[in-house]
């Protein structure tokens, strides 16, 4: 059987990156997007990042969904994002796929009714013309009846460094440099100009900072927002070098290399116990919370609630 794989973005990777390694952030863009009121004290459960397609004459296509998870509180919500550099006519085709596959991971039978449950799903977008929608809609005509529901849409454009930290979505922090693409060529013609962006990200690390100091952010999402900054940096700004260096410049450039994944990684090849102690160690130098030092060596190192418990 033939196999095709779909192989993300660096943008994708970012923003699966930013999901997995902090997943706390991704609490206040759900309530952003879908006016939902979650307080951060709940569960984030992921699903499977991989779904197999099967298409015609017998082929397998895999696809990646950017985000895929629940939030359980008082009751569970599934939620699928996507983070999109540009609109295409092939989007709402890609979500029905994905939105039908997470339904069917935990599809209901009873008294001969299958019962699927889709997510509640959303697109950020990172780059914005005229012609980008503001909501998009998958219609399903069947013989019952017709359905229909709403993909959410947020554009990183619509968000100022003020209203990023007023509303706690350090989440776009690493996208907010899409809202100045359109101005690299004159930042590299125009040093004052150039001068007002970095003073933007000054004062995005300077806040970051604060937060720290407050403990509202642990050592390690600050620096994994400032590596992922980068990373996208990187990759937007590869032809413009005094923008790359000018931010690179007050952000702190390399400041995470992932250290707390290198020593876990070190630690497994002494054996699963010391790499296990070693990570929960890292993380709690780092600030997390036990509740959050569970979930990532639970998910890290494949634990059962009981057997991660013991390492807290």
């Amino acid at each position: 059987m033939e196999e095709s794989k779909v192989v993300g973005t660096p943008y994708d990777d970012v923003f699966r990156t930013l999901l997995n390694d902090c997943s706390s952030l991704i609490v206040p863009v759900i309530n952003e997007i879908f006016g939902e009121r979650y307080s951060g004290a709940e569960e984030i459960v992921f699903s499977k990042e991989s779904h197999f397609m099967n298409k015609q004459g017998g082929r397998t296509d895999e696809r990646i969904t950017d985000t895929s998870f629940a939030i359980v509180g008082k009751e569970s919500k599934k939620y699928h994002l996507e983070c999109q550099s540009n609109a295409d006519n092939s989007m709402l085709v890609r979500f029905f796929e994905y939105d039908t596959q997470i339904a069917l991971d935990e599809e209901k039978i009873s008294d001969h009714v299958l019962t699927v449950t889709f997510p509640h799903s959303a697109v950020l977008f990172l780059r914005c013309t005229a012609s980008t929608p503001n909501r998009m809609k998958i219609r399903m005509i069947t013989p019952g009846g017709n359905v229909e529901y709403g993909i959410h849409v947020i554009k990183i454009q619509s968000y100022t460094i003020e209203s990023i930290f007023d509303k706690n979505l350090l989440f776009l922090i690493p996208f907010y440099i899409f809202t100045h693409e359109h101005l690299f060529t004159e930042y590299v013609r125009d040093k004052s100009k150039l001068r007002s962006l970095v003073y933007e990200y000054l004062e995005i690390r300077n806040r970051l900072e604060e937060l720290l100091r407050k403990h509202y952010i642990s050592e390690y999402v600050k620096c994994t927002i400032i590596e992922m900054s980068d990373r996208v940096l990187e990759n937007i700004a590869g032809k413009y070098e005094s923008v790359r260096e000018g931010v690179k410049a007050v952000m702190g450039g390399k400041v995470l290399e992932y250290e707390a994944k290198t020593i876990r990684n070190e630690g497994l090849k002494e054996g699963v116990e010391k790499g296990i102690e070693g990570t929960v160690s890292i993380l709690k130098s780092m600030g997390l919370m036990p509740q959050e030092i569970m979930f990532k060596i639970q998910e890290q190192y494949k634990l059962s609630p009981e057997a991660a418990r013991k390492y807290i």
